[in-house]
């Protein structure tokens, strides 16, 4: 994977809703700005009751969207990421559909799992108890099977039935994902929900050693077809780690919520430590399609006794401090009150959780550019999205608050703010800056500042972030500076937001 910045986006929401408005856009509007991209699921159907991680057919592009001639036309000019959805598929799914006629008569019964396939002689009430599961309830959807009804397993919605990765026909799907994905230039793939693929009794169901087993097989076949992997699980940060050591790539989810913890308390020890500790074979986000996730860096959700990366009272002021910064938008968005997959994220645009500040963002960015990893950046946070609640309103789904779709004029419109401009800047910076392929450090001079430095042969680049000084401000108190050396030898200090770095 270059060490690029990425952008990761829908196929449907920049431009007129194709991938070859989409591609338009980046090459034309964000160009050198993001070099590769993650295309979030555009297969059929693309809006379906996940916003496509939810397929029917998970080997079409949508045709509403495009074909696959547009992603191998995207990859001619950036890396592409595109989703494997391993953990489940849609119950309209030909294969389901034919489990639902023909029950155990059908050739793909085999292929989804049940309570009684995963427990066989019965579970007790401990066992379905110690279920992990990112929503409140047991994981099973009442289906019919050829005249019976089962227990079908379905993780996250009820139309999202779980795939038995174990069986002949689960894994004859997934490598056919792969091979549909080689053959269009895809560079990386992003296992979705790969910590709940695979399910074993008298476990957690979710990234146990079976799970890494799993994990270890999807890399093997990907490399086969010259696909990378990156990782997606939300959990404890100590489980991030050890998956770091075992796969290509891994997200970084603790970073947003530890940024904004340091923004909002002036303190960053606990950015620090987690800089000493984390794993650099990482992708930073700050936001995602997802919300801003708090599980990565509270104590873990299985034993409380193993303490987070800052305590737990901490990451509830967090949550209030991320909703009083939106009046409310967030806490509306969150939890119980929309249709949310999950409870232990928090819906918002990273730029709105941040009071809509534009000081505080352009910092934020620049701290994610500036730890070691391949930095990615979502659409709505690349033109500094504010919450969408008219979307919210019209969809009561928690996520949608982070999910705008932006016109091309819209686009233009929002590249014209200055914080948009110096993002793009701070973008090009990073892409351009040999300094950042040679060798990271930082330092402390107390729990409220930390210096980052990144440096090769010829150049140099140093960051300062000290939130405190932006704490109870207005909008135009830097809490970042920068300084860098170009490769002539010449000195520079830039406002990252009012006068960005141009490397020559």
């Amino acid at each position: 994977m270059k060490n690029k910045v990425q952008m990761i986006t829908y196929a449907d929401r920049l431009g007129d809703g194709t991938l070859a408005s989409m591609t338009d856009i980046l090459r034309t509007r964000f160009k050198g700005a993001y070099e590769g991209v993650h295309i979030l699921p555009f297969f059929t159907p693309f809006d379906g009751a996940d916003a496509g991680f939810d397929p029917v057919d998970h080997t079409k592009v949508d045709p509403r969207l495009g074909s696959w001639d547009d992603v191998t036309d995207l990859s001619r000019t950036h890396d592409v990421m595109v989703d494997t959805i391993v953990n489940h598929m849609s119950w309209e799914s030909e294969q389901f559909q034919d489990v639902m006629k023909n029950g155990e008569n059908s050739p793909y019964h085999k292929m989804f799992l049940t309570m009684s396939s995963v427990f066989p002689d019965g579970a007790t009430e401990e066992e379905l108890a110690g279920i992990y599961r990112p929503r409140p309830g047991l994981p099973f959807t009442h289906y019919t099977w050829g005249g019976k009804t089962r227990l079908v397993w379905t993780t996250f919605t009820p139309q999202q039935v779980d795939i038995d990765t174990d069986s002949d026909e689960g894994w004859a799907y997934l490598t056919s994902i792969l091979d549909r994905l080689a053959e269009s230039n895809v560079s990386f793939i992003r296992l979705d929900a790969v910590g709940y693929g695979a399910k074993e009794p008298h476990s957690s169901c979710f990234m146990t050693p079976k799970t890494f087993g799993l994990i270890e097989r999807i890399k093997e076949e990907g490399a086969k077809r010259g696909l990378e992997t990156l990782i997606e699980v939300h959990s404890y940060y100590k489980k991030q780690v050890e998956i770091a050591s075992k796969v290509d790539r891994v997200y970084d989810f603790a970073l947003p919520p530890l940024l904004l913890h340091a923004i909002f308390t002036g303190r960053t020890d606990a950015v620090a430590h987690w800089v000493d500790v984390r794993p650099n074979n990482a992708c930073t986000v700050l936001d995602t399609h997802d919300g801003i996730g708090v599980i990565d860096i509270g104590s873990d959700q299985l034993d409380r006794s193993l303490k987070g990366l800052v305590p737990d009272e901490d990451v509830d002021n967090l949550v209030n401090t991320i909703h009083a910064n939106t009046n409310g938008e967030s806490q509306a968005a969150t939890g119980a009150a929309a249709s949310n997959l999950d409870l232990y994220q928090v819906n918002s645009t990273y730029y709105s959780a941040l009071g809509c500040n534009d000081q505080h963002y352009i910092a934020a960015r620049a701290v994610q550019f500036f730890v070691p990893g391949v930095p990615q950046v979502y659409y709505v946070g690349a033109l500094a999205g504010a919450n969408d609640m008219e979307l919210l309103h019209r969809t009561n789904v928690g996520r949608d608050i982070n999910r705008h779709y932006y016109s091309t004029a819209e686009v233009d419109e929002q590249l014209e703010r200055p914080v948009v401009q110096a993002l793009n800047a701070l973008c090009r910076f990073r892409n351009e800056l040999p300094a950042f392929n040679g060798v990271f450090s930082y330092r402390t001079e107390s729990d409220a500042a930390i210096t980052f430095v990144w440096r090769d042969a010829a150049t140099s680049a140093e960051l300062r972030f000290e939130p405190g000084v932006g704490l109870g401000v207005d909008n135009a108190t830097p809490i970042a500076s920068l300084t860098w050396t170009d490769a002539a030898g010449e000195h520079h200090t830039d406002d990252l937001l009012n006068n960005p770095p141009v490397v020559a």
